[in-house]
């Protein structure tokens, strides 16, 4: 790969641990209908077996697909997305769209075409689609209404923020206008670095839009279909929205107002848990918001799951 002048899109891929899913991944690059030039930017995160950078390192030696591998030695998600988004931004000064999309992710072959063509139409700075998905055999179907699967929105148009990374298109506008590092590396096994970068966004002015057809899906394993699992979700998902709003505060009386929000959180969550049993009869989802309000009260004490900080490998 010599000539970058005619990239004006990348796609960006972190991967840990999980080369047969890459390639899951990778293939649904090959297969999209953008006929548009793009390059993929691939950064392995597991320094000792490297087996996402061998995958990745046949595609390109192949020809399947044009881009680069990089080793990403500080074990961490933000550590990872970070050296994607620089990479591609060093290595493509054409490219004005940066993708990203998960190793445990297919993305169908209008993706990549629907998100860049709403980017040019919109002036978007940050376009977001769903990430659908697909609870493994055993599971209940049920479970894709859980809010820790379900995605944000439901309707293509302009919406405030997105909330994940999984399924996006940042501009290099929104980078140049942001800084780099792109994600708070504070964020690391918390997760929530994206959301965290987000919010900057939002906070900066920058205009977000969602695309309800550029959809991309997702596995889901039994391991994540478990109340354990679920409950250490809905923790989190209260410890970061509790960490990025003390990050903006100003002060302390807006400090003693994000105390008095938690306490409120946790009285509102009573009802709308009973209101999510009674509509979907399902105990997993009915407990989500009264976990991620009791994360949040966490949170305030100083305990923070670590639900992404991986096991030495064996």
């Amino acid at each position: 790969m010599t000539n970058t002048s005619d990239i004006d899109i990348v796609v960006c891929v972190p991967t840990f641990r999980r080369p047969d899913w890459l390639a899951r991944t990778l293939d649904s690059l090959i297969a999209q209908s953008c006929r548009r030039p793009f390059a993929v930017v691939v950064v392995e995160n597991d320094a000792v077996e490297q087996q996402g950078a061998d995958v990745a390192g046949e595609y390109f030696s192949a020809g399947h697909l044009r881009g680069l591998t990089l080793i990403e030695r500080s074990q961490g998600n933000c550590h990872a997305i970070n050296a994607a988004f620089s990479a591609a931004l060093s290595a493509f000064p054409a490219a004005r769209y940066f993708l990203m999309i998960d190793d445990d992710e297919w993305a169908e072959a209008g993706w990549l075409e629907a998100m860049v063509s709403t980017a040019e139409r919109t002036g978007a700075g940050i376009v977001g689609g769903p990430v659908m998905p697909q609870i493994a055999r055993g599971g209940s179907p049920a479970l894709a209404q859980h809010p820790a699967f379900r995605p944000a929105f439901d309707t293509s148009g302009p919406v405030p923020r997105i909330y994940g990374s999984g399924n996006c298109l940042i501009a290099r506008t929104t980078f140049e206008r942001l800084g780099l590092p792109a994600f708070d590396v504070a964020y690391n096994f918390l997760g929530g670095g994206d959301t965290d970068f987000f919010v900057r966004a939002q906070r900066a002015g920058i205009p977000f839009q969602w695309v309800q057809e550029a959809v991309i899906r997702e596995t889901v394993p039994l391991a994540r279909t478990t109340m354990r699992w679920l409950a250490t979700r809905g923790l989190r998902i209260g410890a970061i929205n509790h960490r990025i709003e003390l990050k903006h505060a100003d002060g302390g009386p807006e400090r003693i107002a994000i105390a008095a929000k938690s306490l409120g959180v946790l009285a509102i969550s009573m009802v709308r848990g009973l209101r999510l049993l009674a509509e979907t009869r399902q105990p997993k989802i009915a407990l989500h918001p009264l976990l991620v309000a009791f994360g949040r009260c966490l949170a305030a004490a100083g305990i923070e799951p670590q639900q992404y900080r991986a096991a030495a490998p064996k």
